[in-house]
């Protein structure tokens, strides 16, 4: 069993919790609506990592979907559980979404 480096981020999609990760997604769906005055409505978790920091940095890879289309968007959520703590830090497109979560980080053909 690995232990996790401080600071580094390490692949949480074999965590038993992934309701609490989905939680997190749709978390940062809602905040990026509200910041951005945004539409997207959650449609999945594709990928959760964490990173511990003073709490747990999570980099999440969310499907959304944006006037009709579903796109794929990079979102970190910074959680420090004992403060009731959580704040979405980053939320970026990465583009459409016509992969499967099997795709994610495999090169496609031109």
């Amino acid at each position: 069993m690995a232990t996790p480096t401080l600071g580094g981020v390490s692949d949480s999609s074999s965590n038993h919790n992934s309701l609490e990760k989905e939680d997190l997604a749709r978390f940062a769906v809602q905040e990026h609506n509200k910041k951005e005055n945004a539409i997207l409505e959650f449609a999945r978790l594709v990928k959760a990592e964490e990173q511990v920091v003073a709490g747990t940095l999570h980099h999440l890879t969310v499907e959304a979907i944006d006037t009709g289309k579903k796109k794929l968007y990079e979102a970190k959520v910074w959680v420090k559980p004992w403060l009731n703590f959580k704040e979405l830090q980053e939320f970026k497109h990465l583009g459409d979404s016509s992969c499967t979560s099997a795709d994610l980080g495999t090169k496609q053909g031109d």
